[in-house]
């Protein structure tokens, strides 16, 4: 595997630390060893787990946390979320074998400033140092896709929220939980109501929105902008 190309090493500046969490040994060591190319950079630490990487960031603040998206325990998506919250000045990059819309999308909504494919040049790698310093990198393959998917869903939005439109606050409000892929229980007991009720908004719903599924339903729910991330 390719190393980085290195960048000229600035005397007197610091590295720029990071954490790697992947639940792979072998992956890890892959990262690492490409990462170690760049006199730039420094992994302090490395974690297996989702809840192992939130910790190490707290405890050694990193500029970067590099994370899989596919962890034991929590993922990487879920870490990101919470290291944003509970370290807020330490950036996040997301590294993955999966390159699917929805990982892109709820990453991003996650406040994450970076996303590479493991399967992508491994150069790729010197988007820690745009990172890290306050800017963003997307792998090229995902620039592209989230460009594709901005364009189609701007386009679809404004018959989405027309539809939207005609529901009552309640629907709209059972609608947004759909989307945000709640069941029936769990949105009965987020809006103070029986499961019956919520099967027959559901039905409503369906109906007014001509849909045939809880799934176009959900689309539906996050074209119109009424689920957040």
């Amino acid at each position: 595997m390719a190393a980085l190309l290195k960048p000229d090493d600035a005397a007197g500046v610091p590295p720029i630390r990071v954490v790697l969490a992947d639940d792979e040994a072998m992956i890890r060591a892959g990262v690492r060893a490409i990462l170690a190319s760049d006199p730039g950079i420094e992994v302090v630490v490395e974690a297996g787990d989702g809840h192992a990487a939130v910790e190490l960031v707290r405890a050694h603040r990193p500029r970067v946390a590099l994370l899989d998206i596919r962890m034991p325990r929590l993922d990487g998506l879920a870490a990101a979320a919470e290291i944003r919250r509970v370290v807020p000045d330490s950036a996040t990059i997301m590294l993955t074998t999966f390159g699917e819309d929805d990982h892109v999308a709820r990453a991003l909504g996650h406040g994450a400033s970076g996303f590479l494919l493991k399967a992508g040049d491994p150069r790729e790698l010197i988007g820690v140092h745009a990172v890290a310093d306050g800017g963003a990198y997307l792998s090229p393959r995902v620039a592209r896709r989230v460009i594709e998917l901005g364009a189609d869903r701007l386009a679809r939005r404004p018959a989405a929220r027309e539809r939207a439109a005609g529901l009552t606050e309640r629907e709209r409000e059972v609608l947004a939980l759909v989307g945000a892929g709640l069941s029936n229980a769990e949105i009965a007991r987020r809006l103070h109501l029986v499961e019956g009720t919520v099967k027959s908004y559901l039905t409503s719903i369906f109906t007014r929105l001509d849909v045939r599924n809880r799934v176009q339903a959900a689309i539906l729910a996050y074209e119109a902008g009424l689920v957040d991330g």
